[in-house]
């Protein structure tokens, strides 16, 4: 069996669909089988890894909407190891069509439990937003991972967040536990930033990673050529730090 594990933010420009994209190529690379699973509407998972959402026949929409199995709607990428479930422009209508749906929120963990065998680890790409898909995402892990931006606002969105996954533990998915907080573009030199990561590590003891996420022009480059930044640039800051964080990803899952 696999472990699920859902990143999600609903702030964006937070990192979420990097540290998505970056840890499942590095995880990857170590020689875990990985499935990413993009269900944020914007599709930046999928492009990320070099898949075009245009003329796509199965995705995470129709994984939601039952019109087919994972599976069918899984592509083995060219990156070793990981294989994406890709996100569709259709995918924003997802929320009405559900909304009627018998067991709406367990549409995505009935369909990932028939190829959790197959997998070590699989990874949800969540929307920056706290509706329905989000509710399914946060159903169908074992543990969230949230990847939050070193300033002064993060801990509104953090607490927000906290009392809504809190919520889905009493109600839909009683095994539901914090994986790990990861910071991102992180600057050192910063004040705010020692101040943030201070603040964060009080209120979230033993939660927050070690391995920095820090700001880095590869990391923001990487996408627009669809590869993770370890294929685009395996001795940058960014690939460094994602192999350092899939590094402790796997210590604390042994």
């Amino acid at each position: 069996m696999s472990k699920t594990v859902a990143i999600v933010n609903q702030k964006g420009g937070v990192g979420k669909t990097t540290t998505a994209v970056n840890l499942a190529a590095a995880l990857g690379a170590k020689g875990k089988k990985i499935l990413l699973v993009d269900i944020d509407p914007q599709g930046n998972t999928t492009s990320g890894y070099g898949i075009s959402k245009r003329g796509l026949e199965k995705t995470s929409y129709d994984v939601l909407t039952g019109s087919c199995s994972a599976a069918e709607a899984t592509i083995v990428t060219k990156f070793k190891n990981v294989s994406v479930i890709p996100s569709g422009m259709d995918l924003a209508g997802a929320e009405i069509e559900l909304a009627e749906t018998e067991k709406r929120e367990s549409r995505l963990k009935n369909a990932l439990a028939l190829v959790s065998g197959e997998y070590d680890f699989i990874f949800l790409d969540c929307p920056p937003s706290l509706g329905l898909i989000t509710l399914n995402g946060l159903v169908a892990a074992q543990t969230l991972m949230i990847p939050i931006q070193c300033e002064f606002y993060a801990m509104e969105g953090l607490s927000q967040l906290v009392s809504t996954a809190r919520a889905v533990k009493q109600r839909y998915n009683p095994y539901l536990e914090t994986e790990g907080i990861v910071l991102t573009m992180y600057d050192g030199r910063l004040n705010l930033t020692q101040q943030v990561v201070e603040q964060i590590k009080k209120s979230f003891p033993k939660k927050v990673y070690s391995s920095f996420i820090p700001r880095n022009v590869r990391l923001s480059e990487a996408p627009s050529y669809g590869m993770p930044v370890m294929y685009y640039d395996k001795s940058s800051k960014g690939t460094k730090a994602y192999n350092d964080l899939a590094d402790e990803f796997l210590k604390n899952n042994r």
